[in-house]
């Protein structure tokens, strides 16, 4: 099984990127983050020309998950609440970002993380408290279903061989010591990196800025993953970042991130 996950920033603006590369790659699975558009106007027919079928959450303008499939997907759930309820959540299910199905008996979750703006402001805070409630809400995924593979753009930097360059991480978003320990700590419940376990150095990047020639300089961050349980992690054969999108005219920043199972 190979599973894509990839942060198009705006399904409608990104579609002949999103199909021309599943007509070359043609993942089991493709999660994305960032689709920017209310599920009736989610371009359906294109994906399913394609060949996939669509499960989409999304709002206008801003956020929304999508899991296009070849085979259609069981037991669907977007947002925390309908696996921790809604007292557990609060407010975090109004922006949609988690979107969750099972493909023959493997459990995927797309994910995207909020980015927290700055350090020390709201959305800093509600960027913490959704990875607390994620860890909740993955633990019981994961009482459930024993292949469990959680994917997305999860806007943290984890380590500073993720970075180009390190310098100043402490003040910086998406690299913050608290960033790190919270999602250090959804991934103590014992989910490990897939892309670690085939690439140990440092210079391997998901995500680039639009700005300062960032891609052709290889300036880029590591902030999209495949964090699997222990049993998918034994069977993971490769993963893999797909930096051709990324060199298209008006691409996405983001790469598609490619794990095989």
């Amino acid at each position: 099984m190979q599973i894509a996950t990839w942060n198009v920033n705006s399904i409608r603006t990104r579609l002949a990127h999103v199909t021309d590369w599943l007509s070359e790659n043609p993942v089991d699975v493709l999660c994305l983050q960032e689709t920017k558009v209310v599920d009736q106007d989610f371009p359906l027919e294109s994906i399913k020309e394609a060949g996939y079928v669509a499960n989409v959450s999304g709002q206008k303008s801003y956020n929304g998950v999508a899991i296009l499939s070849r085979a259609p997907l069981e037991d669907v759930r977007a947002g925390f609440t309908p696996v921790v309820g809604g007292d557990n959540v609060g407010d975090l299910d109004d922006q949609k970002r988690v979107l969750t199905g099972v493909l023959d008996g493997v459990r995927i979750v797309n994910l995207y993380v909020p980015n927290g703006s700055s350090i020390g402001s709201d959305k800093y805070d509600y960027k913490l408290r959704w990875l607390g409630v994620l860890k909740t809400y993955l633990e019981t995924l994961l009482a459930e279903n024993e292949s469990l593979l959680v994917c997305g753009d999860f806007n943290v930097a984890l380590e500073d061989r993720d970075i180009h360059d390190p310098k100043g991480k402490e003040t910086h978003i998406m690299a913050s010591p608290q960033e790190r320990e919270a999602l250090q700590a959804v991934l103590a419940i014992g989910l490990k990196d897939a892309f670690r376990k085939f690439h140990e150095d440092g210079g391997h990047f998901s995500w680039w800025d639009y700005r300062a020639a960032s891609f052709r300089r290889n300036r880029g961050w590591r902030i999209d993953h495949h964090y699997l349980s222990p049993l998918l992690y034994s069977r993971a054969t490769n993963c893999t970042i797909d930096v051709a999108p990324r060199e298209r005219e008006k691409p996405s920043d983001h790469a598609p991130v490619i794990v095989e199972i």
